[in-house]
Formats: structure tokens, C-alpha cells, sequence
């Protein structure tokens, strides 16, 4: 018996602690001061290259997170919505709403090196897909969905799509899904052949914005406006379950080390919701945040979560900038 307990105790030690605890344990950490003010939408974290990108209205910041520094700007965007990476190619995209354009740039120097026109309009949420080796955009006023080669730069496809179009996500195995704001659905469709194979309701969930995905569980996360979580097996569309969530909320994450889900709630919370296994699901926390702030984006190697807009700064006065949730 003395033996069992031995290894027992062995085997904790080799668990994070966050798995154990009956709480998340983030709370703010820190804050990242850009200043000026504006309209701001999507952030996104380049995992291999350590750094952080912020769109700001015109144009979108770039944030070094081993020094939490601002390095770099790219500039003379029209409408900034969304941030895709392709490391491999050494590219960065860029989603530009108000000319229905995509910019591309260098993930080494920051530069500008193309422009391309989407086919629709407020070309919005932007995910590259490592199967194909294409990005996608997904246009919020003509309900489709822009397929881009990461190699040449070229236009290869439309996917009609039925419906308004928010985040999306990739198995990176050949499929790809994308919640439908306004039909209260989401889409699973074919990335290679641009094909849409099956449409599923999420009710009781209504108007879904953000997804996140545990690729490992075949899960979905789908952040919506009824302040509800929505989780889908994407095997089967079902939906699994619902988890509240606070409300006006934007983006959602999922942590596959942690197990932990997150969407960001413009009424000025992180709610977070434990996976204890694919079929059970809690909220553990709301952590308070700012009121407006509403998108965010995950960083897995840090457990760090980052949410932009206009916060407090060191002067109790509001400017625009990033705050940081980190655990205790």
C-alpha cells in the first residue's frame, strides 16, 4: 500500500497545477501601454516567433513578449480586422475591411511586400490553414470565404457560405469550421476543394462569434452572444454542452496543455471553463478584467492571455494598450 501511494504522489507532481486547483488562477499581470486612441478588432500571437500582433485602426503593433515591447508597426492598412501567420513561408497577413484587400508582410523586417484583393466584401476573421498551405479570409457582408496560396500569393477559390461569417478554426488534417453569426450555426468545410460538407446548429447557443479548438478532443468552443459557450464534438456536430460565459463576448481560446477555455467578455471579464474530460465541462472563473474588452488572444507556451483596447494606464487615464492575464 505504502508502495502505491509513493508512486501516486509521484504521478501529482508530474501534473500542472492549474489541473488540480478548483480555480484558474489568472488574474492581471501586467499591462503594455501603446497609446493613442481608435477602433481596434483582432490581436494574434506568432507562437515560434514570441511575439505579439494588435490591430489599431490603420494599422497593427507589433509587441516583443520576452520584453512585453513594442518593436515594430506596419502601417497603412484600411480598416484592420484580422492577423494570420505563416511561419514556414515567413509571411504575415493582414485583413483589410474597408477595400476588401489582404496585406502581406514579412514576419523578419515588418514589411509590406503584396496586396491582395479578396472575392467578397469586409474581408473580417483570418486563419491560415497548415494542410493546404492557404489562408483564408471570411467576409462579413458577402457571406463567403477567400481561399489564398501562401506561396504565390494568388486567389485560388471562393466558399459561398450561406451566412455571416465569424472566427474559424483548422484540425490541420484537411478541415476546417466556421461559425455563421447570424444563422446561429457552424460550417465544417472542405480547405482543399472548397466545399462546404456539413452545416450544424448550436442552439441553444445564439449569433456565435469566437472558436477555439481542442484538435487532440475533437472539440469546439464557440463563444456566443446569449452569453453561452457553445461546445461541439466536430465529429458529430452535437452540441455537448453549455457553459455560461459573461457577456458581449468576441474571442475565445483554448489551452491544450491546461485544458482550460476562455472567451473574453466586453462587459469586462475572462470567463474560463475547465475540460476535466471531453465530455464534462465547469466554470471555474470569471476573471475581471476592463470593461470593452472584448477579443484576446492565447499564448500556449506561456499560459499567458492577452487582451487589447482601451485601458487604465499608469495615470489612471485611458489609452489604448494590452492588458495581461497571467496565473498566480
Amino acid at each position: 500500500m505504502r508502495k502505491i501511494i509513493i508512486s501516486f504522489c509521484s504521478l501529482l507532481l508530474l501534473v500542472p497545477a492549474v489541473l488540480l486547483s478548483q480555480t484558474s488562477g489568472y488574474k492581471i499581470t501586467g499591462k503594455i501601454n501603446i497609446g493613442g486612441e481608435g477602433r481596434w478588432d483582432y490581436t494574434a500571437v506568432d507562437v515560434p516567433a514570441h511575439k505579439l500582433y494588435v490591430s489599431h485602426g490603420t494599422r497593427v503593433h507589433v509587441i516583443d513578449l520576452t520584453s512585453n515591447k513594442v518593436i515594430g508597426e506596419i502601417s497603412d492598412l484600411h480598416g484592420v480586422h484580422g492577423i494570420a501567420f505563416a511561419d514556414e513561408f515567413n509571411k504575415g497577413f493582414i485583413s483589410n475591411g474597408m477595400n476588401d484587400t489582404v496585406t502581406v508582410f514579412d514576419l523578419s523586417t515588418f514589411k509590406t511586400t503584396g496586396n491582395i484583393h479578396v472575392t467578397g466584401k469586409n474581408p473580417d476573421a483570418i486563419i491560415y490553414d497548415p494542410f493546404t498551405k492557404r489562408v483564408f479570409t471570411f467576409n462579413g457582408r458577402s457571406s463567403n470565404a477567400t481561399a489564398i496560396d501562401v506561396k504565390t500569393n494568388a486567389v485560388v477559390g471562393t466558399i459561398t457560405l450561406d451566412g455571416k461569417p465569424e472566427f474559424a478554426a483548422s484540425n490541420g488534417k484537411g478541415l476546417m469550421y466556421v461559425n455563421l453569426e447570424n444563422k446561429s450555426q457552424i460550417i465544417e468545410f472542405d480547405p482543399k476543394k472548397l466545399k462546404v460538407i456539413k452545416t450544424w446548429p448550436i442552439a441553444p447557443g445564439e449569433s456565435p462569434s469566437g472558436l477555439a479548438f481542442d484538435i487532440k478532443n475533437n472539440i469546439l468552443f464557440a463563444g456566443c452572444d446569449n452569453k453561452l459557450m457553445a461546445i461541439v464534438n466536430s465529429k458529430t456536430g452535437k452540441v455537448i454542452t453549455t457553459q455560461p460565459i459573461g457577456g458581449r463576448v468576441d474571442a475565445c481560446g483554448f489551452d491544450p496543455e491546461t485544458k482550460l477555455a476562455f472567451s473574453s467578455n466586453g462587459e469586462g471579464t475572462v470567463t474560463v471553463i475547465r475540460e476535466i474530460s471531453p465530455s464534462e465541462f465547469k466554470v471555474i472563473d470569471n476573471v475581471t478584467t476592463e470593461k470593452g474588452l472584448h477579443t484576446m488572444a492565447l499564448d500556449p507556451t506561456t499560459h499567458n492571455v492577452y487582451l487589447i483596447g482601451t485601458i487604465d494606464d499608469q495615470n489612471n487615464a485611458k489609452s489604448f494598450g494590452v492588458l495581461i492575464l497571467g496565473m498566480k
